[in-house]
């Protein structure tokens, strides 16, 4: 299975700065969109960035012009850099992906992949 790890999460104080990243393990044959999500404590998981494999990019209306959304394929990894950064912004946040996986038999396989999620707590 193909595994997605988090990083970059912690403390920043309002205003702030913030990347995140989420890296791909794994028997990868490809990765086809990355999105990052979010879920406060007592909310439900939300939607905030996304990008194809072709760099096409969509952002949830309340995060736009704060959120960047970028990938490195070479390295597997998706990013999500965040400014001016507000205490609504706390959450953890999850990187999801389809993925392809190229099976031990050969086989394509094609499923969508969910890391175990970064906290990211804004606060003075």
């Amino acid at each position: 299975q193909v595994q997605l790890v988090e990083s970059g999460g912690g403390l920043v104080q309002p205003g702030g700065s913030l990347r995140l990243s989420c890296t791909a393990s794994g028997s990868i044959d490809s990765i086809r969109t990355l999105d990052w999500y979010r879920q406060a404590p007592g909310k439900q998981r939300d939607l905030v960035a996304s990008i194809t494999n072709r760099d096409t990019t969509n952002y949830a209306a309340s995060v736009k012009g704060r959120i960047t959304i970028s990938r490195d394929n070479a390295k597997n990894t998706v990013h999500l850099q965040m400014i001016s950064m507000k205490p609504e912004d706390t959450a953890d946040y999850y990187c999801a992906a389809d993925v392809v996986e190229r099976r031990r038999d050969g086989v394509l396989e094609e499923y969508r992949s969910w890391g175990q999620g970064t906290q990211v707590t804004v606060s003075s």
